[in-house]
């Protein structure tokens, strides 16, 4: 007899927690493992973020549940930050909802939006986490090929007239995870004009809209006019300030949509700690000095590991976005074998891309969040590595 659902029991295990178990088992062999597979900035929170956590923590106002839709000042924050950086007004009380990260944010919009039996829409190569909330709220995934050829942007074509009737929400994430893909404002337009002319909603995914190289600033999908009436956006403050563990994020865009979710909310937690909320409000309220830093590191890091990559006959292109390298693994691998033999023969771990779905398969993402040093270790480990394939 079992008291676990069946429902919990067909979702298959979180990719990086089985990673983390394998890790472990290895480490224990007194094996030196690198981790290059999951994407957690190894960069420190700035210390003027810590400064007024600490601050706020010590007031014993503070020690009380939060709203449950988030503290004005965070909300003001988000609603100043996109403002400020992509000219869109945002209404705090109705448009803007202060999140436990956008992981908890994702799930819960599927939650607020689908029925069972509803479908929908998910980029292939995508982060596992979207299938798994559909799976979760009894709905369907449906694949939302992406082109590689064309900066994997949706090819809407490849989709049929009975996928598209039968789907509720679209989800897009640029930059993405995990291909390092950006698009231009164009991009979301045309992914508003599909969702309105089908009468989807709309809902991205811009964790990394802040990690970018080259001059590059990643657009939302919030400048389309009327993209507030059916789409929502999604930010994280994990990976633009190293706060991954603090659990904060927010969402902005559709009222109506942005309701639902607080009505789930509301049912479930109480919100992220006030202070978390002030001390993320204060890193939205500064002059991103810090994030730039931050990019700046990531580009030499990954500067350097398109080098070796390109002395061993992989193919990968520089990403505008992200921490992330998609590179192709070398002829006569799949995405599984190669990550395999990194592992086993190198100790080095890398996610194979078959992982993000039918579209990774011949691909393998790499991080860039590790010190320079592991990352040098993990290079020369590749290096020493024998690439030939043999067909014993």
């Amino acid at each position: 007899m079992t008291f676990v659902s069946q429902k919990v029991n067909s979702l298959p295990p979180y990719l990086f927690s089985v990673f983390h178990q394998k890790k472990k088992e290895l480490e224990a062999q007194g094996i030196d493992v690198i981790d290059l597979g999951i994407g957690a900035p190894d960069l420190q929170t700035p210390s003027f973020i810590i400064d007024r956590l600490t601050e706020e923590a010590r007031k014993s106002a503070h020690h009380k549940y939060s709203p449950y839709s988030g503290i004005q000042e965070f909300k003001e924050a988000v609603a100043r930050f996109y403002k400020n950086y992509h000219g869109v007004s945002l209404n705090p009380e109705t448009e803007i909802l202060t999140l436990i990260g956008s992981k908890e944010g994702l799930a819960n919009l599927i939650r607020a939006v689908v029925d069972p039996g509803d479908s929908v829409l998910l980029p292939d190569p995508g982060y596992p986490v979207y299938q798994s909330a559909v799976h979760l709220a009894y709905g369907n995934s449906i694949r939302l090929p992406l082109n590689p050829f064309n900066g994997y942007t949706p090819m809407y074509e490849k989709l049929s007239q009975e996928e598209i009737q039968n789907t509720k929400v679209m989800l897009l994430n640029y930059p993405s995870n995990p291909t390092g893909a950006t698009v231009e404002y164009r991009t979301f337009l045309e992914a508003f004009t599909f969702a309105k002319k089908h009468g989807l909603c709309l809902a991205h995914d811009a964790a990394y809209s802040l990690v970018t190289f080259d001059g590059y600033k990643a657009p939302s999908l919030l400048e389309v006019p009327g993209a507030k009436d059916i789409a929502v956006e999604f930010g994280s403050l994990s990976k633009s300030f190293n706060m991954t563990g603090w659990r904060i994020g927010y969402v902005a865009g559709s009222p109506e949509l942005i309701h639902a979710m607080s009505i789930i909310k509301s049912n479930t937690d109480t919100c992220q700690f006030i202070p978390i909320q002030q001390a993320g409000a204060t890193a939205l309220n500064s002059d991103f000095s810090t994030v730039k830093e931050n990019n700046h590191i990531y580009e030499e890091r990954l500067e350097s590991i398109l080098h070796v990559l390109k002395e061993l006959n992989i193919q990968a292109e520089k990403p505008r976005g992200t921490f992330f390298v998609w590179a192709k693994v070398p002829n006569g691998y799949s995405s599984q074998t190669f990550a395999e033999k990194l592992l086993n023969e190198a100790g080095v771990i890398v996610t194979p891309g078959h992982a993000f779905g039918k579209g990774g398969e011949g691909y393998f993402r790499l991080s860039l969040c590790v010190p320079t040093d592991r990352l040098n270790e993990a290079v020369q480990r590749m290096k020493a590595l024998d690439w030939e394939v043999t067909n014993d």
